[in-house]
């Protein structure tokens, strides 16, 4: 079988699927679109200088408890969280849980050499990391500490340290850079915290990473969404604009992934892909945007 033409991909979406337009709870149908991307660090499987930095691996005092098997109007909603004594409190904090990393070596996958490298990692949610003899590790995400993600960007705007409009990614890095001796405060002042697992090679190393479906992200046609406004695996029409432009991007995608900052219902991350160039396009991706969503004739959204 030849690959299908555009024409018949379109004519398949249009005789299959009826488009829903996606409207937040305040009537309005614009929403913030940003971006993401698998990114490359340099580490190694032993600390020392410079690979200083613990990825860590999901604890085992970690409960997750899923509460949609307790009321399933609360599908899709997790509690983690840890036990003391016969009750369950929050996880330890991002703060608590590097002041406690040399306690847990047991915990490590591995050593990188950046912080804020690290941090953005665990932004991202995946990442390849070349080790000293040249081979590639991949991380995914396993796991989150329950507690809400603060962005740091916006923690530096309301402090003054940059503009609204200074703010990405590549700005807080240079910020970082500057700034050594605040920066274990700034990173603190997200309490929310991601551990990974180190996902099996595959033959094809320019597949993206894997999403929340266990499928790899395609490029420019992956994004993450707010599974209780968008069901994953739904092709979804994105109406945005490229980053810092007016310049229209317009394409149909796949809901094939989560995140802990995306939330509401006109809400997508657009995946960029691997490396630098996919970087610099995600960090300064925060643009307005409309969703339609296609779902087969007769299952409304709800």
């Amino acid at each position: 079988m030849g690959v299908p033409t555009t024409t018949t991909i379109r004519r398949f979406f249009e005789s299959r699927f009826l488009p829903w337009r996606l409207t937040n709870t305040d009537g309005t149908t614009n929403g913030l679109v940003t971006g993401y991307y698998e990114p490359l660090l340099r580490g190694s499987r032993t600390r020392g200088k410079p690979y200083l930095q613990p990825v860590l691996g999901v604890p085992p005092d970690l409960l997750t408890i899923d509460l949609g098997s307790v009321l399933p109007d609360l599908k899709n909603m997790r509690l983690r969280g840890r036990l003391q004594g016969n009750k369950v409190v929050p996880y330890f904090s991002r703060a608590e849980i590097t002041a406690q990393e040399r306690e847990t070596p047991d915990r490590v996958l591995l050593y990188v050499d950046d912080a804020v490298e690290l941090f953005f990692l665990q932004v991202q949610g995946s990442g390849r990391v070349r080790l000293p003899d040249g081979n590639m590790v991949r991380l995914a995400y396993a796991d989150q500490n329950g507690h809400p993600y603060q962005s740091i960007g916006k923690v530096l705007v309301e402090r003054g340290e940059m503009t609204l409009e200074q703010a990405s990614m590549a700005s807080i890095k240079q910020w970082a850079r500057a700034n050594p001796h605040r920066l274990s405060e700034l990173l603190n002042a997200n309490p929310s915290y991601v551990f990974f697992r180190e996902q099996p090679a595959r033959g094809n190393d320019g597949e993206g990473p894997s999403g929340a479906l266990g499928v790899p992200l395609t490029p420019e046609r992956s994004i993450a969404v707010d599974p209780r406004h968008v069901p994953l695996g739904a092709p979804v029409f994105l109406s945005t604009s490229r980053p810092d432009s007016a310049i229209p991007l317009r394409r149909l995608v796949l809901a094939q992934d989560t995140g802990g900052a995306i939330r509401g219902v006109v809400r997508a991350d657009l995946f960029w892909g691997f490396g630098t160039q996919a970087g610099n396009q995600a960090g300064r991706m925060k643009q307005q945007g409309e969703m339609w969503v296609l779902l087969p004739p007769g299952a409304a959204p709800k």
